[in-house]
């Protein structure tokens, strides 16, 4: 079969048979991995959920996972990356919540402009933050804001397994109205005695937290930001748990300490949509960089090398700009660059190296 598709491929060039077959339907592809959006639901404020049916290119996804969205905006391909909500698993039908951050390109225009019967590209599902097999006897899922979705599907997927540990499901919000799912929250409480759903709520008054969901208790949720005796209150076998985390930078590092100071480093798993970077000595900022396959070179400036190429004009992929996907590798042939999530330099040539989490030190060489 495949050295059939190979045979068509060569006889239908200069173009993909691909780029023949999606006339007919966008979704027919042979190998591109697309899906059509069937259902937009704009339920919670800033956010809207959106329900894909993708092609057969589709080989599921495990709970944590993330895939790459690709939409085409004025003309110019974006991509980025989301969670799937759903349990794992290989169903031809994929849901996820976008929250339509400030400044961000793909997520407001999603917001504003996905409607069903619109086609989008896709990739596989991808990403190590997943539920371990076989599963802990004992798992705590921390979220806050948007980094709910890759938990939620974690959460699914053990109601859907009927999973028989403890398990709790801490979520923190601006308010009520901004926790997407709510409604599927609710009855997962209500079927899984034991599961503790906790929702959190710290800007607003203790008697505001209490927000009419019979399953969230008084007691957990004084204090509001998370800290130790939060998570003691909450989650008093934590030590003994499996413990996932998403969300926004102060959240990470507020867990991150918690964890460190119990020396449980290796029971605590994170996933960040948030790119934290190390700080930089102004003094380091010299040299040029040098795109050698585009023959272009630019003054150093400090930021990202992904930001420095599309300054300089040019349009190299990317996904997630934020080191998880992988998708604006390129090729250094030479000079210095600096990991801007840890400090740490790289000087060896012809390395693949990650443009949106690399900067420049000095005179470096990048073969896009």
């Amino acid at each position: 079969m495949v050295g059939l598709i190979d045979l068509v491929q060569t006889l239908t060039t200069p173009h993909p048979l691909d780029r023949y077959l999606e006339l007919v339907r966008p979704t027919l592809t042979v190998r591109d991995l697309r899906a059509e959006i069937t259902e937009v639901r704009r339920s919670t404020p800033g956010s809207v959920t959106l329900t894909l049916r993708p092609n057969r290119q589709w080989t599921g996804h495990r709970a944590g996972q993330y895939v790459q969205v690709g939409v085409l905006i004025n003309g110019v391909k974006h991509t980025r990356c989301y969670s799937p909500i759903d349990p794992q698993g290989r169903d031809r039908r994929l849901r996820l919540t976008v929250r339509a951050h400030e400044g961000g390109l793909v997520s407001q225009y999603l917001y504003r402009a996905a409607e069903p019967g619109m086609v989008v590209d896709l990739t596989p599902a991808a990403g190590s933050f997943a539920l371990p097999a076989p599963r802990p006897e004992k798992i705590l899922l921390i979220s806050g804001g948007s980094g709910i979705t890759p938990v939620l599907s974690m959460l699914q997927t053990l109601a859907a397994e009927n999973y028989p540990g403890k398990l709790v499901f801490l979520h923190y919000a601006k308010a009520p109205e901004r926790v997407p799912h709510r409604a599927e929250l609710d009855a997962i409480a209500q079927r899984h005695i034991n599961f503790r759903i906790a929702l959190v709520y710290p800007s607003l008054e203790l008697a505001e937290q209490l927000d009419g969901a019979p399953w969230v208790d008084a007691a957990p949720l004084a204090g509001g930001y998370f800290d130790y005796d939060q998570l003691e209150r909450i989650a008093p076998w934590f030590a003994q748990a499996e413990t996932f985390v998403c969300g926004p930078a102060a959240l990470m590092s507020a867990v991150r300490t918690v964890f460190e100071a119990e020396e449980l480093e290796n029971r605590l798993h994170t996933e960040e949509f948030t790119l934290t970077t190390a700080p930089v000595d102004p003094a380091e900022v010299t040299g040029a960089t040098t795109f050698s396959a585009s023959g272009v070179r630019a003054d150093n400036t400090g930021a990202s090398l992904l930001e420095q190429a599309e300054d300089a004009g040019l349009t190299p992929e990317y996904g997630c700009r934020m080191g998880i996907c992988f998708s604006c590798t390129a090729v250094k042939r030479s000079g210095c660059t600096r990991d801007l999530r840890s400090g740490e330099l790289h000087n060896d040539p012809d390395q693949p190296i990650q443009l949106c989490v690399s900067a420049a030190v000095g005179d470096v060489d990048i073969e896009i």
